[in-house]
């Protein structure tokens, strides 16, 4: 799963595909370099950015001042509707993913051509998610998330992350299933990064075949994530973004070899490789 960020504050690449042309010209490179899922996304969810759940909450935080303002679903949609309905008319073969957690943006991604939807929020930020998503009858990936990234450099820290992470994705997904999401459209994620310190990312990933116990396909995204700037540290200082890049293709090769079934990557082309290598190991 190839990574196109629509936006112009994503940690890793923020800013570098927000016009139309070079998002569509990005996803077809990660196409040819062999991506089979192109990730398009129109709002970032680094840390510290501030989220919404609906229009009416976009309304209120647009009218705060001094504080880190969130992306409205107009906003958003004028993001990513464009990309992706030019990507489709280029690669109509092309099976798109829409990063969002926006129930709004959910459906006009689908309708537009959409066939996932990847919500960070596990479907708990819009109260109206999981019933569209099941009105949709289309992919979804449900993440994992502790609190919100606003909130991440203050949550307390947790003794077994694993154990955790296991039962708030199977809690979330049996609530995904009673709200009519079919089972053989949901894949999990333990959401890498997203409300784990540096020390608590570690586990996950050597513990990864554990989540094979909730029996739906996983999918990890490590790509580039502050923990393997942290763990391939020089002199004391984390590795910055572009040098993290033999760190990553070592955390996504552990995860292949511990059952994950999609990688979500910036890196298609390095990663592409090492996986062809790691399935070989595991086939």
């Amino acid at each position: 799963m190839g990574v196109v960020n629509v936006t112009p504050d994503s940690f890793s690449d923020g800013g570098l595909h927000l016009d139309r042309e070079a998002a569509v010209a990005h996803a077809l490179q990660l196409l040819a370099d062999g991506a089979h899922i192109i990730d398009i996304g129109g709002e970032s969810s680094r840390p510290g950015a501030k989220v919404i759940g609906s229009a009416e909450e976009a309304s209120v935080s647009s009218k705060s001042s001094g504080a880190k303002i969130a992306v409205s679903e107009r906003e958003e949609l004028d993001r990513i509707i464009p990309v992706i309905t030019s990507l489709k008319k280029k690669r109509s073969d092309v099976v798109i993913s829409v990063d969002t957690y926006k129930a709004v943006v959910a459906r006009a991604a689908v309708e537009a051509g959409a066939e996932i939807v990847n919500d960070v929020s596990g479907f708990r930020w819009d109260p109206r998610m999981a019933k569209t998503l099941a009105e949709l009858k289309c992919g979804a990936v449900l993440m994992h998330m502790r609190g919100r990234p606003e909130e991440w450099r203050t949550l307390p820290p947790v003794a077994d992350m694993v154990t955790l992470v296991k039962r708030e994705l199977r809690e979330r997904a049996d609530a995904a299933l009673m709200a009519g999401v079919k089972r053989d459209r949901l894949v999990l994620d333990p959401g890498f990064g997203f409300g784990k310190n540096h020390e608590e990312n570690y586990p996950l990933l050597k513990r990864f075949a554990e989540f094979h116990e909730l029996r739906y396909p996983l999918l990890a995204g490590v790509s580039r994530k502050s923990f393997i700037g942290r763990a391939v540290a020089r002199d004391g200082k984390d590795a910055e973004i572009p040098s993290r890049l033999y760190g990553t293709l070592a955390a996504e090769t552990a995860a292949i070899l511990n059952g994950a079934h999609i990688i979500r990557t910036h890196d298609v082309k390095a990663c592409a490789d090492a996986a062809r290598i790691a399935d070989i190991v595991v086939s």
